[in-house]
């Protein structure tokens, strides 16, 4: 099985900030929280060469910021905001996107 796709990995960060107040949150809490709204896979879960013990999935999650031209980002498309050092919050765009999907 494949790893799962930047824009399904960018949706339930947008999920998570969601369920935060003012729609903010830390890289932390989005490690925490976003297996709650999409089901990793195998591949996900494989450990990072680079950031032992961390899975792939994570340093994916850390590096929103760094890769935010790639196709499905969620910074790219407007929907998160980068705030502050390991701080998101989600934008205006993107709560009227989770809510036009019903996931908000």
């Amino acid at each position: 099985m494949a790893k799962t796709t930047e824009r399904v990995l960018g949706r339930a960060v947008m999920q998570v900030l969601a369920t935060r107040p003012n729609g903010e949150g830390t890289v932390r809490v989005l490690i925490a929280r976003v297996p709650d709204f999409v089901n990793l896979t195998a591949e996900d879960r494989e450990i990072s060469e680079t950031r032992l013990p961390e899975e792939m999935w994570e340093q994916r999650v850390r590096n929103l910021k760094s890769h935010d031209t790639t196709s499905g980002n969620v910074i790219g498309e407007g929907y998160v905001d980068h705030v502050g050092r390991g701080k998101y919050k989600l934008t205006k765009a993107g709560w009227t996107h989770l809510k036009n999907k019903g996931l908000a």
